[in-house]
Order: structure tokens, then C-alpha cells, then sequence
């Protein structure tokens, strides 16, 4: 088996050891519920509470605007579920793109199907890009919530958010930005930089713990709770805090963020060497923009092959891509963002490379030399199963 290459830094990043020395005694000493009024519990909750209090000055926010979650799914599924629901005597019109991450887009596809809310999904360029225009024309009297995400999972787009956020505030309406694949990869100052109501944030993606994210929500906004059973997070999410990952999440967020661990000067040499390869490859196509894109992030489609076989070639040379979005992982589905950009006959031909913090040049050069021959086989076997 040759070594392992990983250049799939988008679908998650190794824990880092101190964060995970900086969670070990929540694991053991420290393991109260913070619900609970005795000193144990109180012990815990005083963890619970400093940790908020951390995340809110980092994110330069009030302690009551932080509410921990399980991840970027769960952060994404209140933001929207709860927005929605609290605000739907004032309308029932909501808005999201079509290159959403599949937690975003599949809540607005439950509201439309079950609850009787009529959705907007804005279209995107060739870049994936949404247009500011586009989202002013799309609102109506109606309209009480749009989800934009800042930056594309699966081919590195990064979008207009702050713009977006300030026409939605502008006219009065409610805005959520997906900001999981930000964070350590793009500038932060505040979260007052995506001009947003509601912002997700995701551990794992910037080598914190699986299992930890966090929904900021400006006040006074008060979403509808989508978990039931006790009055945890100001009433806004039930149940007992997972408090080791939420130590290792804010620990992460001080560590990684300012500067972000995905360092530009870093990677966008690797990148362009990849992207400078890739382009001589026959039958490949670079998908991911060239300009406001996630530095880290390289993607393209082959003509004639299909992403699992690109997977599983790349696989056997010791080398971790993905095919799109994680969550899909052994999806024969074609990629939604890819039909988005106009891409039909090459969405199931996808690959990502996502590259982090420990990536070399020398994995670089390797994956440009095996390239070749992987795209080959993985296109002869597409010749093959077609009957070609």
C-alpha cells in the first residue's frame, strides 16, 4: 500500500493535538452535566459558560447570540427550520441557491414539500457564483429568510455574502450564510463581516472535533427550537452540552482562525502546479474558478470517466480526493453544483482536491506524475462499460 496523501481537507482535518490535550480533562475530571445544581455540576457549567463567553469575544458577539451545536448540519437545520417556522405569520416566501450543501438545500426542499412554503433557488454563473441582482429581484413582500452559503464545498466559490447580507438587510429580511468551508481558509475579523442574522460555523473543518459547531444568531432574533426535552442554549436547543467538544471547538476557533491555518501564501503555489497539470490532462476540465475562490481547493470534471472510479484509481495510489460533497460519500448521484454551472454531461465525473496544512510540494509533484495514468484507466473503464 503506498503512503497516504491527503488532499481532502474539505470534507475534514485531523483534531490537532493540543486541542485535543485541551479536551482530555472534560473526557475525565471535569464531567458534570451543567444542568445539574451540585458542585459537580456547577464545575461543569462553569466550563460551559467561560467557553461561550471565549466564542462570543472571539467572534466578537454577545455570549446569548452563541448556541453550540452538533455541527454544520445541525447549525444549518436550525438556522433555516427555526427562522422559518418563527417568522411564517409574516410570509412563507424563502430563498437559498442552487449550490447550497445538501444540509441547506434539503431543509428548503422539507418546507416546500411538507409545510407549504414557496422557495426561490437563485441560479449561479459559470463560476457558481451568485449574482447580487438576481437576489433583489428575487425578493418579494413575503419574503422573510435567504441562505446563501460564503464559500462552495465542493468547488471552491467563494460568494458576494457581505453584499448579499447587506441587500437582505436593506430590505428588512432575515440572512443565513453556511459559513462551514470560511472559516480557516478565508479572512475573519468579526461576524459582523458577512452582514448576517444567523452565520454556521463547523468544527472538524479546521482541525477541531467532529461532533462540534455552533449557530451565531443575532438578537433578537429567537428561532423556533427543532430539538425538544429541556431548556438548554437559552432555550433554543435541547440537551445535555457535549462539553469536551465544545472546549476542543473554541480552542480551535482561538488557534486557527486568526490567521487561518489554510494558509493563501501556502497553498496557492501547490494549487496552481495542480491546476497548471491538470490542464494538460486530455479530456479534463478545470471547474473551479480562477479568481474569489478558496485557495485550498482544486476541481474538475473527465470526459468519458465516472468519480467513482477516479476515486477508486486515486485510491489505490494512496491518494484522498472526493468526488463532491462528503455527506454523499458513495452517492452515484450526480453533483448538484456542477449541474448548476451548466456541467450535465460531467457531473458524475467530478474530483476534488482539497488541500491543508500539511500538505507538500512533494505530494503535489506525486500526484501530478500518477494523474495521468489514473484519469486513463478510469476512462477506459468508462469506454468499457459503455460498450465503446
Amino acid at each position: 500500500m503506498p503512503r497516504t496523501i491527503y488532499f481532502d481537507y474539505n470534507a475534514t482535518t485531523p483534531l490537532d493535538p493540543a486541542v485535543r490535550a485541551t479536551m482530555q480533562p472534560f473526557l475525565a475530571e471535569i464531567w458534570g452535566n451543567p444542568s445539574s445544581v451540585h458542585h459537580v455540576g456547577r464545575k461543569a457549567r462553569a466550563a460551559l459558560d467561560d467557553a461561550r463567553d471565549r466564542a462570543a469575544k472571539f467572534l466578537g458577539a454577545k455570549p446569548s447570540e452563541i448556541i453550540f451545536t452538533c455541527g454544520g448540519t445541525e447549525a444549518n437545520n436550525l438556522a433555516i427550520f427555526g427562522t422559518a417556522r418563527a417568522l411564517k405569520a409574516k410570509g412563507k416566501h424563502l430563498i437559498t441557491s442552487s449550490v447550497e450543501h445538501h444540509a441547506v438545500l434539503q431543509c428548503f426542499d422539507y418546507l416546500e414539500k411538507n409545510e407549504g412554503f414557496a422557495i426561490t433557488r437563485l441560479p449561479v454563473n459559470l463560476e457558481g457564483r451568485v449574482a447580487v441582482e438576481d437576489l433583489k429581484r428575487a425578493l418579494r413582500p413575503d419574503t422573510t429568510l435567504v441562505s446563501i452559503m460564503a464559500a462552495n464545498n465542493e468547488i471552491g466559490t467563494i460568494q458576494p455574502v457581505a453584499e448579499l447580507g447587506a441587500v437582505c438587510r436593506e430590505r428588512g429580511v432575515i440572512f443565513h450564510t453556511d459559513a462551514v468551508q470560511w472559516f480557516g481558509k478565508e479572512p475573519f475579523a468579526n461576524i459582523g463581516q458577512f452582514n448576517a442574522d444567523l452565520v454556521s460555523v463547523c468544527a472538524h473543518k479546521f482541525h477541531g472535533p467532529k461532533g462540534a459547531g455552533l449557530l451565531y444568531i443575532k438578537s433578537p432574533l429567537h428561532p423556533d427550537p427543532i430539538f425538544f426535552g429541556g431548556g438548554h442554549e437559552n432555550e433554543r436547543r435541547a440537551g445535555t452540552e457535549n462539553l469536551p467538544v465544545i472546549l476542543g471547538l473554541v480552542v480551535a476557533l482561538e488557534k486557527f482562525i486568526k490567521p487561518a491555518v489554510f494558509e493563501r501564501l501556502k497553498l496557492q503555489p501547490l494549487t496552481m502546479k495542480l491546476l497548471q497539470s491538470i490542464q494538460n490532462i486530455e479530456g479534463c476540465e478545470i471547474v473551479s474558478p480562477r479568481q474569489n475562490c478558496l485557495a485550498n481547493t482544486v476541481s474538475f470534471v473527465v470526459r468519458g470517466a465516472d468519480g467513482i472510479s477516479l476515486m477508486a484509481g486515486l485510491d489505490l495510489e494512496g491518494i484522498c480526493a472526493s468526488s463532491g460533497s462528503a455527506c454523499s460519500a458513495g452517492s452515484l448521484d450526480p453533483s448538484h453544483v456542477i449541474l448548476a454551472i451548466g456541467q450535465k454531461s460531467a457531473a458524475n465525473s467530478l474530483v476534488r482536491f482539497s488541500l491543508g496544512r500539511d500538505s507538500t510540494a512533494e505530494e503535489v509533484d506525486y500526484v501530478c506524475s500518477i494523474l495521468p495514468e489514473v484519469i486513463r484507466r478510469a476512462q477506459l473503464a468508462g469506454k468499457a462499460a459503455s460498450g465503446l
